[in-house]
C-alpha cells in the first residue's frame, strides 16, 4: 500500500487552504478546526469534487491531481472511499443497493463484516444511526479505496450513541491497511479516532502531533482552548524558586513551572482542577474560590464550573460533597499542570 500526499493551495471566499500533510498505509490522521475552517474543502480537493489552484495530490508515485504537470484525474478515477457528514444513502434505495452502488463484488462480505447483513432490504429512514454511518463506510469500501476520507464521521449521532459508535469506528479503522484522513470540530473524537492530529484554523495548520502532545504542549492559546483546556488570560513575571506568577485580568494570582514574562494564557486542563470546601492540605498552590455556576454530568463524571474554570470530577466525588449550583467552593490545581502559551 501507498502513502496520501497533499501539498495544495485553494483560495476560499475569506482566506486560503494552504497546507501539506502525508497519511501512510494503515495510519488514520484527524484534522480537527472549527466550522468554516477549510476541514471539508480539503476532503472535496483530494476526493476530485474542488480543484486547488496549485500543488499536488497523489497516492505513491501516482499524481491525482498535479498543477505543474497539467493532471487533474476526475473523482471516478480516484481511488478514494468518501464517507459524508450525513452518510449520503439514497433513501430510495435498500441497504444491500446502497452497498453494491459502491461495487458490486465486495457488497455480500462488507454487509456481513460490518454486521448489517440482515439489514439488506431495509431503507435508510428505517435505520438508527450507528447502523447508517455503518453502510456508509460500507458503501465507500465496495469500491476497494486506496484511501478513505470521512467527513465529521460522528457530528450526525446523538450523544447517547457517540460513545458506542465512536468505539466501533476505531476498531474498523485499526483493521483497515488503507492511510485514512478524518475531518471533525471535535477534538475528544480526533483523539479516540486517529494516531495523528493536526489543528486547522483559516485554511493553517497551526500545529499537529499525537493528542497527548497537543494536550501537554499547545502551541497557541487557540490550540490550547481547541483542545479543552481552561484558557485564562493573564500577564506572566518570574519569581523565585524557578516559577511563574501569572495575574489574571480579575487579579486572581497563580504559579507555574513553565517560564514566560509578559501576556500569555495559562492553560489548565479540566481533569487536572480538584474541587472542595476548603482549601486542600497539600501541595497545590493555585486556588480559585467562587461559586459554582453549573453542574454537568458527562457519562461517569460531572463537569463543575468554578469562576473562570470547568473541572472534571468524578460523579461520586460530586455527589460526596453535595455539590449544588450557587455554592462556593474551592477549585486547586498544581503549578506544573498550569500550562504557559503565548496569547494569540
Amino acid at each position: 500500500m501507498d502513502a496520501l500526499h497533499v501539498d495544495l493551495a485553494l483560495p476560499l471566499r475569506a482566506f486560503a487552504l494552504e497546507l501539506a500533510l502525508e497519511v501512510a498505509p494503515g495510519r488514520t490522521l484527524a484534522l480537527v478546526g472549527p466550522s468554516g475552517a477549510g476541514k471539508t474543502t480539503l476532503l472535496r480537493a483530494i476526493a476530485g469534487l474542488a480543484r486547488p489552484e496549485r500543488g499536488r495530490i497523489g497516492l505513491g508515485d501516482g499524481a491525482w491531481f498535479d498543477s505543474e504537470q497539467g493532471v487533474d484525474l476526475p473523482p471516478e478515477r480516484r481511488s478514494v472511499g468518501l464517507v459524508f457528514q450525513e452518510y449520503a444513502l439514497f433513501p430510495h434505495m435498500t441497504v444491500g443497493q446502497n452497498v453494491s452502488f459502491g461495487g458490486r463484488l465486495r457488497a455480500a462480505e462488507l454487509l456481513r463484516g460490518f454486521g448489517i447483513a440482515h439489514l439488506a432490504a431495509a431503507r435508510p429512514h428505517e435505520l438508527s444511526g450507528g447502523e447508517r454511518q455503518r453502510v456508509a463506510l460500507a458503501r465507500a469500501l465496495a469500491r476497494e479505496p486506496a484511501v478513505l476520507l470521512l467527513d465529521e464521521p460522528l457530528a450526525a449521532l446523538d450523544a447517547h450513541t457517540r460513545a458506542r459508535v465512536r468505539a466501533e469506528l476505531r476498531e474498523v479503522l485499526q483493521r483497515l491497511s488503507l492511510p485514512a484522513l478524518l475531518v471533525t470540530h471535535d477534538f475528544q473524537d480526533a483523539a479516540a479516532l486517529a494516531e495523528r492530529v493536526g489543528v486547522l484554523a483559516e485554511g493553517r495548520l497551526v500545529q499537529h502531533g499525537t493528542p497527548a502532545e497537543l494536550v501537554a504542549e499547545p502551541a497557541s492559546s487557540f490550540v490550547a482552548d481547541f483542545t479543552g483546556g481552561n484558557l485564562l488570560p493573564g500577564h506572566a513575571r518570574p519569581v523565585a524558586d524557578g516559577l511563574t506568577e501569572v495575574v489574571l485580568e480579575d487579579g486572581t494570582r497563580l504559579v507555574s513551572t513553565d517560564r514566560a514574562d509578559g501576556p500569555v494564557g495559562a492553560v489548565v486542563y479540566p481533569w487536572e482542577v480538584a474541587v472542595g470546601r476548603e482549601l486542600p492540605l497539600d501541595s497545590t498552590q493555585n486556588h480559585v474560590r467562587a461559586p459554582i455556576a453549573s453542574l454537568v454530568p458527562v457519562a461517569n463524571r460531572v463537569r463543575v464550573r468554578v469562576g473562570p474554570l470547568t473541572a472534571e470530577i468524578t460523579a461520586a466525588s460530586a455527589e460526596r460533597l453535595a455539590l449544588r449550583p450557587g455554592e462556593v467552593v474551592v477549585a486547586s490545581f498544581k503549578a506544573s499542570g498550569t500550562r504557559l502559551v503565548p496569547l494569540a
